[in-house]
């Protein structure tokens, strides 16, 4: 254990050279993570907002450092010469890229084979890379920083598989509780003696210890690492489900062991074809597989997500104020994104306030995918109009988006492309539509057509062109037209208020 940093001390201090500490910073400046794991190596660069970083870079190389370790003692020979050259190839792009600074964080091959203190001395002296060796539960505590980056208000447990360990970390009220490291990672599992009952034996003795550890009583278990989000594409894959991304995705445990069962029973190689996954990463799946499942049948969980966030971005908000913490992912995305992207930044937040007379009863989890829509409604506008209004549904429903569910993009989605599109039919995006209800797409629809009139109404504020009052009871949306609203109220303008009006089921009624 010598030179590996244990939970209790501080982390990847470099950071704080660059992350945003102010908590009046809205931008993060360019910031590099080498995650050198059992099985991958990879380059992470981070921009953006500071609550909500963007991938500006990011590309892996499946070195297999941590393969045959449980055997030899050792890292794998072939896969630290992979290693070494991914590293080489990362320093240079992390130069090309300016970035400042780029932490290296090594975690189970590195901290465990013999040699591991070798590799180590070798890249620092050839390359000027420092590899900050994690142990197992700090490695726990900062994937699930990493689930809290994703979802602020994560409650339940987070677990990592990586190619040589699994990770368990407890999250409650937005902080990090008990933490606990196993050798549950396929890498190890290929050594266990016995067969099949050997190993079967050996996962569920140790999940039993892993349980005792922290607790069974957790409603979600949030997954990280490669092997699980490959099982959850390929039970995207076996249940026909309408989209392919992978962050928050969410299964049910009796979901998990049908597929657990189909992929054990079928051909690893068809099913790799069949989704895209590398032979690489296909080749642990199946061992993988059975950890899911005793994971599932040990804790019980009522459901499970999957992230996309993990150590790396763990690393990000190890370093944020309380404050940055505080803010919500989804609003600083929008934000950033309308800044870089609009024609008028900050018209965004006008429009919200001209329409909220429509949205006065939004409960809270509604009203912030009102407030992004209102920001982000005029970031595809290079687009051709052609185009536009599915090119606004696909940004959404497919962009590394933080503290988004599932139906809640669609949601958001579907009012941008109302935005653009009075009607939604014959959509090719509409199979995804179906994970909204009814209701949800008429709100959605509403939203939509609400934006669609008042991003036209006027140029610099709607506000000083009108005003909206509903009246519920009397189905009735008057809209009250100052001097330059009478000046700014055309026939387009009019057809788009008799189009909400129709969508809200309500008399449209223009004043002044």
């Amino acid at each position: 254990m010598n030179g590996v940093l244990t939970a209790s001390g501080k982390v990847i201090e470099p950071l704080r050279e660059s992350m945003m500490m102010d908590d009046k910073a809205r931008a993060l400046s360019r910031v590099g993570v080498v995650d050198v794991g059992s099985n991958s190596i990879r380059l992470v660069v981070f921009e953006g907002a500071a609550r909500s970083p963007a991938y500006f870079f990011n590309e892996k190389v499946m070195a297999g450092l941590g393969q045959k370790m449980a055997e030899t003692g050792r890292l794998n020979p072939q896969g630290v010469e992979r290693g070494f050259e991914a590293l080489r190839r990362f320093a240079v792009l992390a130069e090309g890229m300016k970035v400042k600074p780029l932490s290296c964080v090594a975690t189970a091959a590195v901290r465990d084979a013999e040699d591991g203190p070798e590799f180590r001395k070798r890249v620092e002296k050839e390359l000027g890379l420092k590899l900050l060796v994690v142990d197992g539960e700090e490695e726990a505590r900062l994937s699930a920083q990493g689930v809290l980056l994703g979802w602020p208000e994560a409650s339940g447990l987070v677990c990592d598989i990586g190619g040589n360990s699994m990770e368990l970390a407890v999250l409650k009220d937005g902080k990090v509780g008990k933490c606990a490291t196993s050798q549950l990672g396929p890498f190890r599992l290929q050594q266990v003696a016995g067969g099949k009952a050997g190993l079967r034996d050996y996962i569920k003795k140790t999940m039993q210890e892993l349980a005792e550890e922290v607790g069974t009583d957790h409603q979600c278990i949030y997954l990280v690492g490669g092997s699980w989000r490959a099982i959850a594409r390929l039970d995207i894959e076996r249940v026909g489900y309408p989209m392919t991304v992978l962050h928050e995705y969410r299964m049910r445990p009796q979901a998990v062991g049908q597929t657990v069962k189909w992929i054990l029973e079928n051909d690893p190689e068809e099913l790799r074809k069949s989704v895209g996954i590398g032979s690489a990463r296909m080749e642990l799946v199946p061992l993988a597989s059975q950890v899911l499942r005793e994971l599932v049948a040990t804790f019980k969980p009522r459901e499970l997500a999957v992230s996309s966030y993990g150590i790396r971005e763990g690393l990000l908000y190890e370093h944020m104020s309380k404050a940055l913490r505080k803010r919500d992912p989804l609003i600083e995305g929008a934000r950033f994104t309308e800044r870089q992207m609009a024609r008028m930044p900050g018209f965004g937040k006008k429009l919200y306030k001209f329409l909220q007379p429509l949205f006065e009863n939004a409960k809270p989890d509604r009203d912030r995918l009102i407030r992004a829509a209102c920001m982000l409604h005029d970031t595809t506008w290079r687009t051709h109009p052609d185009y536009r209004a599915e090119a606004c549904f696909d940004n959404v429903t497919r962009a590394n988006m933080a503290a988004l569910s599932h139906p809640e993009r669609v949601f958001l989605g579907l009012s941008l492309l109302h935005r653009y599109k009075n009607s939604r039919e014959d959509s090719p995006m509409e199979p995804i539509f179906a994970l909204l209800n009814d209701r949800q797409k008429q709100d959605a629809e509403v939203l939509g057509k609400a934006m669609r009139f008042g991003a036209m109404f006027s140029v610099k504020d709607p506000s000083k062109a009108g005003s909206l009052k509903l009246y519920p009871k009397k189905k009735k949306l008057e809209l009250h037209l100052t001097k330059i609203g009478q000046a700014m109220f055309g026939e387009v303008a009019l057809s788009r208020f008799e189009s909400l009006c129709k969508a809200m089921e309500v008399e449209p009624v223009v004043v002044g």
